[in-house]
């Protein structure tokens, strides 16, 4: 999920699935991805592991000079608000059944590079920090862009995304992880963000 604004979520502006695999990478052209994402006509099913069709930002826009249509960041959900801020672990309903919980900061890869077209993007977006976040399903349920975003829970640790991304705030950090029953991957990046942090 990514947000193209700044404030809380509200709404979903577009859902997004897979157009087409694409081989970017010419050093491994067996290699597929599916990160050619195109907004979706009508409700779509939201599943454990996403959207039943698929496989597993204004500022960029402004930066990039070029519009940057939903899917670009290979997002399934394009939402009026911002996910980088959220808290660790917040919980938001999308329309009336779909729940998703705040997991861990999308991180730029190679294969993002390539798709970008643009020199250094990488280093620049990770510079930036503005990275989204990934979500968790705990409701399955359809989704259609103009959905409403609600929030449903907000941990008191308060560690955010940008936190996890960037390494900062380890008073932040070391609450996370003493709130206990984390899903491993935030065990795991909020163990690493803390070390870069200390």
């Amino acid at each position: 999920m990514t947000a193209p604004e700044s404030g809380p979520p509200s709404r979903v502006l577009a859902v997004c699935v897979v157009d087409a695999e694409l081989r970017l990478d010419p050093r491994k052209p067996e290699q597929r991805t599916a990160i050619d994402k195109r907004p979706a006509d009508g409700p779509v099913e939201i599943g454990p592991l996403g959207p039943a069709t698929d496989h597993e930002a204004r500022r960029w826009a402004q930066e990039l000079g070029r519009g940057l249509p939903p899917g670009w960041f290979g997002e399934n959900l394009r939402i009026d608000g911002d996910t980088t801020d959220l808290v660790v672990g917040t919980r938001v309903r999308v329309g009336d059944v779909l729940e998703l919980e705040v997991t861990i900061p999308r991180t730029p890869c190679r294969t993002f590079a390539l798709w970008s077209g643009e020199d250094g993007w990488v280093k620049r977006f990770t510079a930036r920090g503005d990275c989204g976040a990934y979500f968790r399903v705990l409701t399955p349920g359809p989704v259609a862009a103009g959905d409403p975003v609600t929030l449903v829970h907000v941990p008191e640790h308060g560690a955010t995304i940008r936190d996890l991304f960037a390494g900062t705030r380890p008073d932040r950090l070391r609450e996370l992880l003493k709130a206990g029953d984390l899903p491993p991957k935030v065990e795991r990046d909020a163990a690493r963000a803390l070390q870069r942090a200390d």
